[in-house]
């Protein structure tokens, strides 16, 4: 069948130690799902709830995001990311979840959707997928601007475990092999400027950095 125009190319992640990579088929992610996180977004515990990102949003393998347009607040949340594979979970990785603040704020007050605010380009800096279990539960999250430490916490800090997180995705998407699933961040959420360099870590898996790039 003949194409009208090429197909873009499939986004994909590196894999950790392996010449392989992980096409991405679409990204699932979890809001407010360490507590201290949601009670500084002025909310409580409660039943998960996901937004999206496109497969195309990653970014990885060293490249810098570019600060996006149409906003004054860009924010960053480190998050523990979730790979799925044809039998299950296969991996896990860092991601940061960046964020237009500003338009999410507005879209909250007019109660209408957040993709302006989280789906944009180049808002899903992804490292290297490391195979294999879940993380020590007790491993550390992190998040550095300019070596000034913004973000902290446990894995086990989570509301929602993510095998938890996973069965709710379930019953709400044909999770399929490609999909994302990043699974919330802790407190400390604030904001980027071009040339803030970023490093986020978990302990146990390959870590993150980026710059954010000006226009």
């Amino acid at each position: 069948m003949p194409w009208l125009f090429p197909p873009a190319p499939t986004p994909s992640l590196p894999i950790s130690d392996s010449d392989a990579r992980f096409p991405v088929r679409r990204i699932l992610c979890v809001g407010q799902n360490y507590a201290a996180h949601a009670r500084e977004m002025g909310h409580d515990r409660a039943e998960p709830f996901f937004f999206t990102k496109p497969a195309d949003a990653v970014v990885t393998d060293g490249a810098d995001p570019v600060y996006p347009t149409v906003t004054q607040n860009l924010h960053h949340e480190v998050e523990l990311v979730c790979a799925v594979g044809p039998e299950g979970v296969i991996g896990w990785a860092v991601g940061c979840d960046l964020t237009r603040r500003d338009l999410q704020a507005e879209a909250k007050k007019a109660g209408r959707p957040w993709d302006a605010s989280k789906g944009f380009d180049q808002s899903a800096p992804c490292a290297a997928i490391r195979p294999g279990a879940l993380p020590d539960p007790a491993a550390p999250i992190e998040l550095r601007v300019n070596g000034e430490v913004r973000q902290t916490g446990r894995l086990d800090d989570m509301i929602w475990s993510p095998d938890e997180i996973l069965a709710k995705a379930r019953e709400l998407w044909d999770v399929q092999a490609g999909d994302l699933i990043f699974t919330g961040t802790p407190e400390g959420v604030g904001p980027l400027v071009p040339g803030d360099v970023v490093e986020a870590t978990i302990g146990g898996l390959p870590s993150l950095r980026f710059t954010v790039a000006a226009r």
